[in-house]
C-alpha cells in the first residue's frame, strides 16, 4: 500500500534549527518574512519532543501560506494520544498545514526514555500502531518517518506517507524510487553553503553536519551509496562533504537541487550552514533571502489544455 501526504509540499523548502525557540518574535518575524518571500514549506527538527509542537503552532501562525513539517521527532517518551489531539488543536486552529515526522533516533534516547530501542524497524511499526489505536491518530497521510535503509523506508512507504531522508546523494533517491514506485514521498534534507570557496565550504560543511559521520545508521547507508573508508573519515573526506554538500553559488545549489528532483526526490528541504557561524546561533537570515531567489526555478507552471 502506498500513501499520499495530503499537506502538499513544493519542490524546495527550508530546515532549519534556528527556527526552533519559534514563541521569540524574531524567530516568528523571520518565519513571517519566509512565507512572504514565497517559502511554502519550513522543516523544523523535532529532536526530542520538548517544546516542538509549541514551536510548530508558532510558525504556522507567523507563516500563513506555509507547510510546517517536524523532521524529525523521537518516537521514545512520546504519547500517541496526546500527539494526536495537538494535531488536532494546529489544524482546527490553522488548518491542516502541518506534518509529523517520526525517527528511532537511537538506543540511548530509548534508554532516557526509559524504554528499550530493540529492533528499530520493529520497534517503529509498534510505536505505529499505538499511534494507529490513539482516539484521535496522526493520519497516515500527516505522517513521515525518518529513514535510511531499505526496511524502514519500506515501512514508510507502507505504513506513512513517505520520508525524510538526512545526508544523502541523488543516486540515494534514485535507488529509492526504483524501489517503492513513485507515489511515496522522498523528501531529502540537503546542507547548503553559500560560499564559493572550498575550504570555507567544506569546514561549514565539517562543522555543521560532520559529527554524523560516524553514527553507525549514517555510514551504513553511505557505504551502500558506494563512499568507502577513505571518505568515513571523521568530518568526511573532501569526496563525501562535496557529495552530500551544496555548496558554492546559487547555481550550483539550484543544479543540486534539480538532481535529487530529476533523481525522484518530490521535494528537497534546504538546511543553510555558515561559515562565519558554525554555531548556528543566528538566523541566517541573508542566505534565506538569496535562496528565495531559487523558487521560481522550481514552481511548476500549471498546465494549458
Amino acid at each position: 500500500m502506498a500513501n499520499h501526504l495530503n499537506t502538499p509540499l513544493p519542490a524546495v523548502g527550508l530546515w532549519s534549527m534556528e527556527l526552533r525557540g519559534a514563541a521569540e518574535p524574531a524567530i516568528r518575524d523571520a518565519a513571517t518574512e519566509l512565507d512572504e518571500q514565497g517559502f511554502r514549506a519550513l522543516w523544523v527538527p523535532g529532536l526530542d519532543g520538548g517544546g516542538a509542537v509549541d514551536d510548530v503552532g508558532h510558525l504556522l501562525g507567523a507563516a500563513p501560506h506555509a507547510t510546517i513539517a517536524l523532521g524529525v521527532l523521537t518516537i521514545w517518551g512520546q504519547d500517541p494520544t496526546a500527539l494526536g489531539d495537538r494535531l488536532a488543536a494546529l489544524d482546527a486552529a490553522h488548518g491542516p498545514r502541518t506534518v509529523f515526522g517520526f525517527g528511532v533516533s537511537n538506543a540511548h534516547s530509548a534508554a532516557q526514555a526509559g524504554q528499550d530501542y530493540g529492533r528499530p524497524v520493529e520497534s517503529m511499526s509498534r510505536w505505529l500502531d499505538s499511534l494507529d489505536a490513539a482516539p484521535r491518530p496522526v493520519p497516515v497521510e500527516r505522517r513521515i518517518l525518518g529513514a535510511l535503509g531499505p526496511r524502514m523506508a519500506d515501512l514508510a512507504a507502507d505504513r506513512t506517507a513517505g520520508w525524510h531522508p538526512f545526508m544523502v546523494t541523488p543516486d540515494y533517491s534514485a535507488v529509492q524510487r526504483e524501489r517503492v514506485g513513485a507515489q511515496p514521498l522522498i523528501a531529502p534534507h540537503l546542507a547548503v553553503v553559500l560560499d564559493k570557496n572550498p575550504e570555507r565550504a567544506r569546514a561549514a560543511a565539517r562543522a555543521g553536519i560532520g559529527m554524523f559521520i560516524g553514527f553507525p545508521t549514517y555510514r551504513a547507508n553511505l557505504a551502500r551509496l558506494g563512499f568507502t573508508d577513505d571518505d568515513l573519515v571523521p568530518g568526511g573526506s573532501d569526496r563525501l562533504i562535496d557529495a552530500l554538500v551544496a555548496w558554492g553559488d546559487l547555481d550550483a545549489v539550484a543544479t543540486r537541487i534539480r538532481e535529487h528532483l530529476d533523481a525522484g526526490a518530490n521535494h528537497v528541504a534546504l538546511h543553510v550552514l555558515r561559515p562565519d557561524d558554525p554555531g548556528r546561533l543566528a538566523l541566517p537570515l541573508p542566505q534565506w533571502r538569496d535562496l528565495a531567489a531559487l523558487l521560481p526555478t522550481f514552481t511548476p507552471t500549471p498546465a494549458t489544455h
